[in-house]
């Protein structure tokens, strides 16, 4: 992998770093962690087509006593899941005064249909897939997508689809938001997140 980005989490105590291939798509390999809602490392593997719109994502979560693993792939914006779960995270949620969690994966796929990006919790690599997708760090300002995402929750990996809205604010900075909330990210000339305010900031 030729490329290195690395971010420090902002929210909580916790890190990604993630190794990139960004000619012709994006291949990417990361590592996050985090203490919140209960310490976990998460391991994922993301691919898209050339035309940044996501084909798979792989990821593992494993914390005290549990672990789980989901494969996504998608083609035509219609995805599968396969997920494989040991030992007991809704115990582990429970005894840190937490809500448990659901299953890994999607009780209904077809909800996902028209989803060309993923969107892992607290990861700012994956703000980046529809900002390339779209070309928002090099347009006019003004220019808002709403786009459709298979969210992915960590560390339970359930997936749940999610509309959010990207829209262009020039000079580096791309604002992201959904029905509850919204932030102004500062992007790199390639669309990668500088900086979430509030979630993470990036230190190489």
């Amino acid at each position: 992998m030729p490329g290195s980005l690395f971010w420090e989490r902002r929210d909580t105590t916790g890190a990604e770093h993630a190794l990139i291939d960004a000619r012709g798509g994006l291949h990417a390999r990361g590592v996050a962690l985090a203490v919140d809602p209960i310490p976990y490392t998460a391991r994922y593997e993301i691919g898209t087509d050339p035309a940044w719109i996501t084909t798979s994502l792989e990821v593992g979560t494993e914390g005290a006593g549990w672990s789980r693993t989901l494969r996504l792939t998608a083609e035509g914006g219609r995805w599968q899941a396969t997920t494989a779960e040991q030992g007991d995270l809704d115990a582990a949620l429970t005894a840190g005064g937490h809500p448990g969690a659901g299953l890994p994966g999607s009780e209904d796929p077809d909800l996902l249909v028209g989803a060309y990006d993923v969107d892992l919790t607290g990861s700012p690599l994956t703000n980046t897939l529809p900002i390339r997708r779209l070309g928002l760090a090099k347009s006019e300002p003004g220019v808002a997508h709403r786009v459709s995402v298979a969210w992915v929750l960590l560390p339970s990996l359930e997936v749940m689809q999610a509309d959010q809205i990207y829209t262009a604010l020039g000079d580096g900075r791309v604002r992201f938001a959904n029905e509850t909330f919204s932030a102004d990210l500062t992007v790199d000339d390639d669309g990668f997140v500088l900086e979430y305010p509030g979630l993470a900031q990036r230190r190489c």
